[in-house]
């Protein structure tokens, strides 16, 4: 079992489902106890197959309609290339002023796949990092409601912007990173950090650059299904990509190209990286190994279609074993 504090939340994958669907899960969610849920900011999904991709703001205007109590945050939003930091700014406040005290806004450095839409250069990383950072310090800048006059940096220039629809307290900014470069950046100017293992060393290196007290998200992929070999060909239909190593994940340009990559990825290539079971202990486990990380929230996806199966094995078995406080507020 995972121990005290551990908040649980439902991650919506814009890159399967339609907005209606994701509106209506994160309904069921906020039912069955979930503490919070994630929804995916892409452009294009990971592959053709899966299918979808809306714009992550309109749906985040509707759950905030639809829901009253969960925690909401992107999972995450790349506030560089494809939309100015200005703009995303704007988004944020608008919708964190729809949720009072229930958004929080997941930041991270992208990836081709959905950045380069413009035709834009796709900057090495440490570029990217860069960018992320600027970014950061645009946003909270105008979410002071202040007008910034002249901001000229590095990679961005904003004049004469002021943000007038303001939150009574500007979103956590979480930022999302892989690596001791990017990890040092989320402590340092993030509010928050995320992660998709149960990695220690990434949490331990995350509080040293200053995110000591500050929560940490980590994100388990499941798929539950009638039985287990059900479950893993779900895994493997909807989700090969799992099974890419390394940068490649951020430097593929199309979906085709992810299907190119993913080609000969195997079932159980796939199952290494995904829960594949509906045995309820295998995934209070999977939980627990992300607390012993330093983990104190927990987003949890569920492959394909089938998200009431989840959700149902999560209110029943999951979440009554969890002994995290219940709280709308996300971090």
């Amino acid at each position: 079992m995972s121990g005290p504090g551990v908040r649980l939340g439902l991650h919506l994958s814009a890159e399967e489902h339609p907005p209606d669907f994701l509106i209506r899960t994160a309904i069921r969610a906020e039912q069955a106890g979930f503490d919070f849920v994630t929804v995916s900011d892409h452009f294009h999904p990971w592959t053709t197959r899966q299918g979808e991709s809306p714009f992550v703001w309109a749906v985040l205007g509707a759950i905030a309609q639809a829901t009253e109590r969960v925690g909401v945050g992107t999972a995450v939003t790349c506030p560089t290339i494809r939309t100015h930091p200005a703009i995303v700014a704007h988004a944020a406040a608008t919708v964190a002023a729809m949720m009072p005290g229930r958004f929080f806004l997941g930041v991270g450095t992208g990836e081709r796949l959905n950045e380069s839409v413009h035709g834009d250069r796709w900057p090495a990383a440490p570029v990217r990092r860069e960018m992320l950072d600027e970014a950061v310090e645009i946003m909270r800048a105008l979410w002071t409601g202040e007008v910034v006059r002249a901001h000229h940096g590095r990679h961005y220039t904003v004049e004469r912007a002021r943000i007038f629809t303001l939150p009574d307290e500007p979103p956590p900014i979480v930022v999302s990173g892989f690596g001791p470069q990017s990890v040092e950046l989320a402590g340092r100017i993030g509010d928050g950090y995320m992660h998709v293992a149960p990695d220690a060393e990434s949490v331990q290196g995350f509080r040293a650059a200053g995110g000591e007290g500050k929560p940490c998200y980590g994100k388990l992929d499941t798929c539950v299904a009638e039985d287990d070999a059900t479950a893993r060909r779900i895994a493997h239909e909807t989700w090969p990509t799992t099974a890419l190593q390394g940068e490649i994940g951020q430097e593929l340009a199309t979906p085709e190209h992810y299907e190119q990559a993913t080609a000969n990825v195997t079932e159980e290539q796939v199952a290494e990286g995904i829960l594949c079971s509906n045995d309820a202990s295998k995934h209070l486990d999977a939980i627990a190994e992300f607390a012993d990380a330093g983990f104190d929230h927990v987003a949890v996806q569920q492959c394909g279609d089938d998200q009431e199966r989840l959700i149902a094995l999560y209110a029943e078995e999951v979440l009554p074993k969890l002994t995290a406080p219940r709280s709308r507020q996300p971090a």
